[in-house]
């Protein structure tokens, strides 16, 4: 899987480069790599377990801190987001993880075996998508692919035929098993690439923007399926991507990275605990801006934006429980009729910009 890994790294290696041809065949994993899956299964070891991760790039006054000092824990069967905005070393930290980089200090253990001391054994059920469609060889058809990366894998392509049709229609792709993926639209050629990369029955993934290019149909089907082979399979999956809504929705928990630290992890309910303890929206045409003024003397006014059509606002006031009723109050006294109230419900992207200042 790695770069440290032998023939099954040299060939995700020659997949990232985009590489269109099939390299010749590569040797089969170590012989004990089925006995070491099966004590993993039965130790209750996390999927993986990062501790003290620390990498620099450079030396003395301009070198650069891109990992620093991380530790998290994924358990099985969970789906993970990692989020963090451009430059705050989620790319670094998983590479690192993949033996893709080689870390300065620190230790990764895969299903309980360190990287390090045992790669191959460690990597030998994990599979990554990192640059998306780039993946897959594009002159092979999209069944092809799927039985090229399984046999990669170590895995008797014939043994999981059943598996591939299961995933080319869940994912969309059965009327296109025997099309070449070059012919595939962007967004299609990014499900190939998740296809492949579950086509030999993995247990831990790791998915860079897995639905980039993707409509809104795709995306969901796709967020489905990862959530199916979670909970009914077990899969452990780790996302790094900018969209919010697709980690908010398949995520159990999130880590949120800044400045090569880990700054927030938690359950994805609990971030979205730590955003403003309640806001109300009202919109009116007797919010005017004298009125307007005259309410932020009484209330916390958060936000305010002009009504869609016709005069008067909407505003935001920081406003929960009994305070609510304080706002009513307010409103009569100023002499607004609301139009329109609603609760606004705080999102993953709020909580993110809330703790990095940047965007997503």
């Amino acid at each position: 899987m790695t770069a440290r890994d032998g023939p099954r790294s040299d060939e995700r290696t020659r997949r990232q480069n985009g590489h269109a041809d099939p390299p010749p065949d590569v040797a089969a994993d170590d012989a004990d790599l089925t006995a070491d899956a099966t004590d993993r299964a039965t130790r209750g070891d996390p999927a993986v377990k990062v501790e003290g991760l620390e990498k620099r790039f450079g030396e003395g006054d301009d070198s650069v801190v891109a990992v620093d000092g991380v530790s998290f824990a994924v358990e099985a069967g969970s789906v993970v987001g990692l989020l963090g905005p451009n430059g705050a070393g989620k790319t670094t930290l998983i590479k690192s993880v993949l033996g893709m980089v080689l870390p300065d200090a620190g230790t990764v253990r895969i299903r309980g075996v360190d990287v390090d001391d045992r790669p191959r054994a460690a990597y030998a059920n994990v599979d990554a998508m990192l640059e998306g469609a780039r993946n897959d060889y594009w002159r092979l058809t999209v069944r092809e692919n799927l039985r090229y990366f399984a046999a990669v894998g170590g895995v008797d392509p014939d043994a999981v035929a059943d598996r591939h049709d299961r995933l080319l229609d869940r994912l969309g792709l059965a009327d296109r098993a025997d099309t070449p993926v070059r012919e595939l639209s962007r967004g299609m050629k990014q499900k190939v690439s998740l296809a492949s990369v579950l086509a030999g029955g993995a247990e831990v993934v790791f998915l860079d923007e897995p639905t980039l290019g993707l409509d809104v149909e795709s995306s969901r089907t796709l967020q489905r399926e990862l959530r199916r082979l979670a909970e009914s399979e077990g899969l452990t999956v780790l996302i790094s991507g900018h969209n919010m809504d697709v980690i908010e929705t398949v995520c159990d928990r999130v880590l949120v990275m800044s400045d090569g630290r880990v700054i927030a992890d938690d359950d994805v309910d609990a971030l979205l605990r730590r955003a403003s303890a309640g806001r109300v929206a009202v919109a009116s045409p007797d919010l005017d801006d004298a009125t307007v003024a005259a309410l932020r003397e009484r209330v916390d006014v958060a936000a305010v934006e002009p009504r869609d059509h016709g005069p008067g606002a909407r505003i935001e006031v920081a406003a929960a429980g009994d305070a609510i009723y304080g706002l009513m109050d307010h409103l009569e006294a100023a002499g607004v009729t609301p139009e329109r109230v609603r609760t606004v419900e705080p999102d993953l992207e709020e909580v993110f910009v809330g703790l990095t200042g940047g965007e997503p």
